[in-house]
């Protein structure tokens, strides 16, 4: 691996060294692995309409026309024209006098084809590089009939910046490839894989995609590297997978007289199918003495926390405890007022009037009063508490437990790797570990990233519950913006509840603030009007107060600036009604159960991703009363935002949802971490595309993994494991 960890100023000099650092390239292993973004045809001109001000971009073109002339001052000024053939884009050179530009002159003659490379401008309506970087093609090469076979080559494009162009880092990539052979360029795929679908070697694959000769070449390249991206991948899993299974747990058998047996006598409702499947899986796979890793997923309000409550009182009858860990502390507290409410007195084990078979629930939260938090520490430590509610201050040193024997983990994608490992090393033995998460996930991202973990899937509702409609509405239309306010009247006038979320606190907020925007593609160009500012809690909330139609409702407020008291006040008077109109932020999303709330307006709509708003459309309809979701936006017809809406208001299944939101989204934010060209990142995999390669590469590194559970006769497979899925991508991995 020395020649791959060589430092590229040795390799291709300080200079283009420093160009390329500026990439995120340090080494040759770096360089090699910057591979070209696309391919273009030197017969194949690019369309120069396509180009918008202010981006950096590299075109094919054709020189059409070349002027040179001093300027007003007496230095030089050259001008040419290139062309796609129908439109054009103009050249600005400056020199200090005609003569220095000469070398621009003999070279950008008409009729000639290039590579030009710079920042769009314009000037007077013309689109125009100022003092680009360009490369005429065949120009440079001595020999006429390598001239003519390079004039045929698909032409790499790489990820380039203004340091250094696309065929500058191509030069690069031939300085270092050239030497090498496929003795200096371990491959992390075993020979018995590659041979199974007549893959190339690494060595072979660089060239193919860093210097074809055909289309065929570089295509080739692009699907080893995508199988390879998806082997490392499930060859890390697959180890992950086999290291838990041979790890010791305490088995958590059922017994037939505990809190469980009790909880079930007395449940008001009969559960779903699902969730008695769903529950029998988990109680088979407690009861072993190797750790349940599990990944429960499933519809907003399908039931999961009555399926954990029921895991977690098992665990308790036998012996254990159980932590459950929120991502915040209103989702916390709503945890634990649930489970005590659905347990009545089981949950109040030792207390006058507790039932003969309990258990306590202890909360902890990071503001909790010092008394009670004193008090819930000695119930977690003493094992009394058999279930252990809280927040990131779980994690604290001073949080003990007896016997933890099962970890739950809400909302997953909410914590990393560190937080998640320090709750389970509490525990003597490795517990067992249930991940939950509402946010419906397409099985082909199931497989690339919980891949470790079994999957559990609640798709059925509960009986009773009424569902939710949902409207797009126009914001800038007065009438239906109107029509929105006096149907938040009529909900209220009828006993009901409404939310109205917001994506910032207040109007001098930034996006510092704790609501996350989606990943937004229509977002104005240069040039193109930008958006209002978008609507505040305090601002929305003062304005409902003052508005007729709502005369006589109080309006609260909900936002992570408020003290934990406040928020559970606001949380308070909302459920009793006494406030019934809910002016939040996003802390509502998940977790916050009233069954009374109706109504749920979105503002800006447009600027949220599809599961946080199914997310939030789940916090209504979930009493008897049936549900509405008003989504107010603006959006350009056929743009992303406006699919997303109209997806939203058309279908309530999540998983179809989830599958559009994919195919909307960059792979870096559906994986969790960005296409930044680092040798973390996922360059030719995609979810949306290649299930087919997914299943492969995970039955074929399971296979390996079988045999060799720590991939010891692999060296060059856990070199590519540990270089690749480190940083984002660890904690990504680690969401599981």
């Amino acid at each position: 691996m020395t020649v791959l960890t060589d430092p590229l100023k040795k390799a291709v000099g300080p200079r283009s060294a420093t160009a390329l650092a500026k990439l995120g390239l340090h080494t040759v292993g770096d360089l090699l692995r910057h591979y070209p973004r696309r391919y273009a045809e030197p017969g194949t001109l690019t369309d120069l309409a396509t180009l918008a001000p202010g981006e950096h971009a590299t075109v094919v073109a054709e020189v059409r026309q070349v002027t040179v002339r001093p300027t007003s001052t007496g230095k030089g000024l050259l001008q040419a024209l290139v062309t796609d053939g129908q439109h054009t884009l103009a050249l600005t050179f400056f020199g200090r006098s005609t003569r220095a530009l000469g070398y621009h002159e003999m070279r950008l003659v008409p009729g000639r084809r290039g590579l030009f490379t710079g920042d769009v401008g314009e000037y007077r309506g013309q689109r125009q590089f100022t003092h680009p970087d360009y490369t005429i093609f065949g120009l440079d090469v001595d020999d006429e009939d390598e001239a003519l076979d390079e004039a045929g080559r698909p032409i790499p494009l790489y990820p380039a910046s203004a340091s250094i162009a696309s065929w500058q880092i191509a030069k690069a990539v031939r300085t270092v490839l050239d030497p090498l052979t496929a003795a200096d360029l371990p491959d992390p795929l075993p020979e018995q894989v590659r041979e199974r679908y007549g893959l190339r070697t690494w060595h072979e694959t660089l060239l193919d995609v860093h210097t074809p000769r055909t289309d065929t070449d570089w295509q080739r390249g692009r699907d080893r590297l995508r199988y390879e991206e998806a082997f490392v991948l499930q060859a890390e899993l697959a180890r992950r997978r086999a290291a838990a299974a041979a790890q010791q747990a305490t088995a958590r058998p059922r017994t037939p007289d505990g809190v469980l047996a009790a909880f079930d006598a007395r449940l008001p409702f009969a559960l779903t199918v699902g969730q008695r499947e769903v529950g029998e899986q988990l109680a088979d796979e407690l009861a072993r003495a190797t750790p349940m890793q599990r990944l429960l997923q499933g519809e907003v309000g399908s039931g999961k926390t009555v399926v954990a409550l029921r895991a977690m009182l098992q665990v308790v009858d036998a012996g254990g405890q159980a932590a459950l860990l929120a991502p915040t502390e209103v989702l916390a507290a709503q945890h634990a007022r649930s489970l005590r409410a659905m347990l009545g007195d089981l949950a109040e084990a030792g207390y006058l009037g507790g039932a003969d078979v309990g258990t306590r629930i202890a909360l902890l939260t990071g503001s909790q009063p010092a008394a009670a938090r004193r008090a819930n520490l000695l119930d977690a430590a003493s094992g009394r508490a058999g279930i252990v509610v809280g927040t990131h201050a779980l994690l604290s040193d001073v949080v003990q437990f007896a016997d933890l024997g099962l970890v739950v983990v809400d909302e997953q994608h909410r914590f990393g790797v560190e937080q998640r490992d320090t709750l389970r090393a509490k525990a003597e033995r490795t517990p067992h570990l249930l991940v939950m998460t509402a946010t419906p996930i397409p099985r082909t991202v199931a497989m690339t990233v919980f891949g470790d973990l079994e999957t559990s899937v609640l798709r059925e509702l509960p009986a009773g519950r009424s569902g939710v409609t949902t409207h797009v509405v126009p914001a800038s239309n007065p009438v239906w913006t109107a029509r929105t306010w006096a149907r938040v009247r009529e909900e209220v006038d009828r006993g009901g509840r409404a939310y109205v979320v917001c994506a910032r606190i207040d109007g001098d907020a930034t996006e510092a603030d704790e609501t996350p925007l989606a990943a937004d593609p229509d977002e104005p160009g240069p040039g193109v009007r930008a958006r209002a500012p978008l609507r505040a809690v305090l601002e929305v909330a003062d304005e409902l107060a003052g508005m007729d139609v709502l005369r006589g409702v109080r309006i609260g407020t909900l936002h992570g600036r408020m003290a934990p008291e406040e928020k559970e006040s606001a949380l308070a008077d909302f459920a009793s009604g006494r406030v019934p109109v809910l002016v939040s932020t996003t802390v509502v999303e998940v977790g916050v159960d009233v069954p009374e709330a109706t109504t749920m307006v979105v503002l800006d709509a447009d600027r949220f991703g599809v599961s946080q708003l199914h997310q939030l459309r789940g916090r209504v309809g979930r009493g008897a009363a049936p549900g509405l979701c008003l989504l107010v936006a603006d959006v350009v017809p056929e743009t992303p935002a406006a699919v997303r809406l109209e997806t939203l208001a058309r279908t309530s299944d999540g998983f179809e949802l989830a599958a559009v939101d994919l195919e909307l989204r960059r792979e870096g934010d559906v994986l969790g971490a960005a296409q930044s060209g680092g040798s973390s990142s996922l360059r030719f995999l995609r979810v949306t595309r290649d299930v087919e390669v997914i299943e492969r590469a995970r039955t074929d590194a399971r296979a390996l993994v079988e045999v060799d559970p720590d991939l010891a006769d692999w060296p060059h497979l856990v070199a590519a494991i540990e270089e690749r899925l480190v940083g984002d991508r660890e904690e990504f991995l680690d969401r599981a």
